[in-house]
């Protein structure tokens, strides 16, 4: 990880906001308020354990709140935008009076993300990255929203180089969001753990992650739970949050800046390790320089 890793930027989000990322890890809690998750489905359908649940998040250490109504695992049922925008509003609406975390609406649809930001959210999050719905990029410039993009081999067919596929679909979507007129500082990537990819092209993925910094954006890491880290471990979807820190751990060494997770107590743990370790090289290698 390059000295530059640690240093200071801002990502810029809706409502006048900004979080720092670069010199420490930043949580990002999943709150699903859908009845068929992989690992939480129908713990947080209503309101109160939705709101209950992230509060706890937020109290545990994570700074963003990403909230979901439609569940995105392989072969989940596709819900109406009116159903998910039933699910997710009135807890936007109910958080933002009560944290100042910072509130990301996990969507890939415009009319959701309108809705979204208006009651609260700062950030939409597109699983993807625009190609699904290009109106989300205006949506996002018209009220200054921060952006998250993703990465998806779904749908399509996939380049045979891991890198090289990333390659080819974010900076789609950033011509997308550039196009929209969404200014850089407020976009972030996020690789796509697991979706559309099998175990040893996620493994491959954490291998060379460091490669996708030449794309100039913060990196988010959603490895939370994935079926390839079930697959390592031998472990169910619900115990998975030791291998999940682990991966957070080698993604943070490898420049990723956020990380959206289930378990916000023990990847903070985890992480604070890293930045630690992170700290003391920045410093000796700065000694070294001076």
């Amino acid at each position: 990880m390059p000295l530059a890793q640690l240093e200071s930027s801002f990502w810029r989000v809706g409502h006048g906001r900004e979080i720092e990322l670069g010199a420490r890890a930043v949580l990002m809690a999943i709150v699903n308020v859908t009845p068929d998750s992989f690992s939480d489905g129908g713990r947080y359908e209503t309101v109160d354990a939705a709101v209950t649940y992230a509060l706890q998040a937020v109290s545990d250490g994570a700074e963003i709140i990403d909230i979901g109504g439609e569940s995105t695992r392989p072969g989940a049922d596709v819900v109406t935008p009116l159903e998910e925008q039933a699910r997710v509003l009135p807890v936007i609406e109910a958080l933002r009076g009560k944290t100042d975390a910072l509130i990301s609406i996990d969507t890939y649809r415009a009319e959701t993300a309108r809705l979204a930001v208006a009651a609260g959210a700062h950030v939409i999050n597109d699983v993807f990255g625009l190609q699904k719905e290009p109106e989300v990029g205006r949506i996002a410039a018209d009220t200054s929203a921060g952006l998250c993009l993703m990465h998806t081999g779904r749908d399509r067919e996939k380049l045979p180089d891991v890198i090289g596929d990333q390659f080819y679909f974010l900076e789609r979507s950033l011509a997308l969001a550039s196009a929209a007129g969404v200014p850089k500082d407020r976009i972030v990537l996020d690789p796509g753990f697991g979706f559309a990819k099998d175990i040893q092209e996620n493994v491959e993925l954490m291998a060379r992650f460091g490669e996708l910094r030449r794309l100039g954006l913060p990196l988010l890491a959603g490895t939370s739970r994935k079926r390839f880290v079930g697959a390592i471990t031998g472990r169910e979807a619900a115990d998975r949050d030791v291998g999940t820190a682990a991966t957070s751990v080698l993604l943070r060494l490898a420049g990723a800046s956020i990380f959206r997770v289930h378990d916000v107590a023990i990847n903070k743990d985890a992480l604070a390790i890293a930045d630690a370790m992170l700290a003391a090289r920045y410093s000796f290698e700065q000694g070294q320089l001076a």
